[in-house]
């Protein structure tokens, strides 16, 4: 039973749906709202130089699943360009907007998806974004369920009113047939985690971008015509 939960628990961590639990006041935000990229980076760094860390990361999967996803957030913000298309159509977007992600830092596809999603966002003036944690107070996920599971990222996007303009999430479409498929064969945890992780490495965030763009695009589309009518 001891292998069959540790399985459970690695493959419901790796897709982000992991019903979790509330970190330590202390290793996280004051306030579950308005944290940026950078603020989110620190609250990563103190998870992991903490050495008496509290649940969940002191289950060593955790920990060791945070550490990896601090590289590879460092590699993706260091490496990744938009695509032309992408800083393109962000030039002349003109709509205000704001932008809810939510995360966690032991989140594999978190760590693929939020560079993408802060590169957008700051690519344009009219996209404001903030961060908030899963599983600390609002517990805004409980409003976005993905299939009756509480995946992410999410990314909620919101007008000046704060009503809902889109929302998207917990991966890329080509990403989630992936995961669909290998759950169907029952594949295991190191299999998920190695398919996963080379679908990332080598779209090299171009879907991420086109979906979101995409998105976008809809939305700008939905407004000309409300404005016409």
């Amino acid at each position: 039973m001891q292998i069959d939960g540790v399985s459970l628990t690695r493959n419901k961590l790796y897709s982000c749906s992991f019903a979790g639990m509330q970190q330590e006041k202390e290793l996280s935000h004051e306030r579950n709202d308005h944290m940026n990229f950078s603020e989110f980076e620190l609250l990563t760094d103190a998870i992991l130089e903490n050495p008496n860390v509290s649940s969940p990361y002191d289950d060593p999967m955790y920990l060791d699943y945070t550490k990896l996803n601090r590289s590879r957030m460092k590699r993706w913000m260091k490496t990744l360009v938009l695509e032309d298309d992408t800083i393109s159509y962000l030039q002349h977007l003109q709509t205000p907007q704001h932008w809810i992600i939510i995360v966690e830092p032991w989140c594999g596809d978190v760590a693929h998806v939020l560079p993408v999603l802060v590169k957008i966002a700051e690519a344009n003036n009219f996209i404001t974004y903030e961060l908030q944690l899963r599983d600390q107070p609002p517990f805004l996920i409980e409003s976005y369920l993905t299939n009756s599971s509480r995946s992410i990222p999410k990314l909620i996007a919101r007008d000046v009113n704060g009503n809902d303009l889109f929302t998207w999430g917990p991966r890329p479409g080509g990403a989630q047939l992936l995961m669909d498929r290998l759950k169907k064969e029952g594949a295991d945890f190191e299999t998920v985690k190695l398919e996963l992780q080379n679908w990332y490495n080598n779209d090299k965030a171009i879907h991420t971008q086109k979906e979101i763009i995409q998105l976008l695009q809809q939305n700008e589309s939905l407004n000309t015509s409300s404005h016409a009518a």
